[in-house]
């Protein structure tokens, strides 16, 4: 059976959906044809879409997916180039959290956001652990910190290199460093054996950072936390990660306590032009 559906009434025999197959399984023999799959289109087929979104007409439909449920751009919602220039550059790490708690749906949403990034092969392989409760966020910090000790005792010249020596002198200062004292922590986490595991959370984890921005929500990357997590299996296993996962990014998320009023200055751009 055919996983393409065609209505010819409303086909213009552009071409259009041919052209942006990334797997190259649409065909279109000549421009008095229609549309119609290669002969190993079930089998290669990434359901990413792109041929039903693509489509001018609202032609094209696939088995599991029709144009009537994809969500239609609104062309009055587009930025401009300045405006999408300050919201990117005026993006910050927020570290400083209001003792406030995100609704669970605020939450949903930004993991929703972060799940249209775009991933190797269209395989989206991202799983999600939520650290609701404040308490548990501070409780998992301070695995991460008996994670450091073992480290400083163990192997003190690596444990400086990383700068461990001087969060665990804030935590016992009252100072904690880990999870910055945010209410909420999200983990990304993926099946190890995928090779671009890294590469596709980072993507959707930065999603899920720039939309939490967008709503006046503050996040910062859990870089300690993230390199706990696979080094110690008492904090791998609290967190719940499954035994044949890998966590590839963590992030904090909260209302942030203060707002910035500019944008600090960068490097400039190191390029070699070819």
């Amino acid at each position: 059976m055919s996983s393409i559906n065609v209505d010819q009434e409303k086909c213009n025999q552009d071409g259009i959906c041919a052209a942006e197959c990334p797997a190259r399984i649409i065909r279109m023999d000549s421009k008095e044809d229609y549309p119609s799959p290669t002969s190993d289109f079930e089998d290669v087929c990434l359901k990413c879409g792109h041929c039903v979104t693509v489509c001018p007409a609202g032609a094209l439909s696939l088995d599991w997916l029709a144009a009537e449920d994809c969500k239609p751009i609104n062309p009055e919602l587009a930025v401009t180039p300045e405006q999408a220039e300050q919201f990117l550059c005026g993006r910050r790490s927020i570290r400083t959290f209001k003792e406030k708690t995100v609704p669970q749906n605020t939450l949903e949403k930004l993991l929703e956001v972060a799940c249209s990034a775009p991933s190797a092969k269209n395989q989206q392989p991202w799983h999600w652990i939520v650290v609701q409760e404040p308490a548990e966020v501070g409780r998992l910090a301070a695995m991460v910190i008996d994670w450091m000790r073992g480290i400083i005792r163990d192997d003190r010249e690596t444990a400086e290199s990383m700068g461990l020596i001087r969060v665990v002198a804030s935590w016992d200062e009252g100072y904690e460093r880990i999870c910055r004292g945010a209410p909420h922590l999200i983990v990304a986490h993926a099946d190890k054996e995928w090779g671009f595991g890294a590469e596709d959370c980072t993507l959707a984890l930065s999603l899920l950072d720039l939309y939490a921005t967008s709503i006046g929500l503050g996040a910062c990357w859990g870089g300690y936390f993230y390199r706990a997590v696979n080094a110690y299996p008492p904090l791998f296993e609290a967190l719940g990660v499954p035994s044949d996962h890998r966590a590839f990014g963590a992030i904090m998320v909260g209302y942030p306590k203060y707002k910035y009023k500019a944008i600090p200055v960068r490097n400039r751009p190191r390029v070699t032009w070819k």
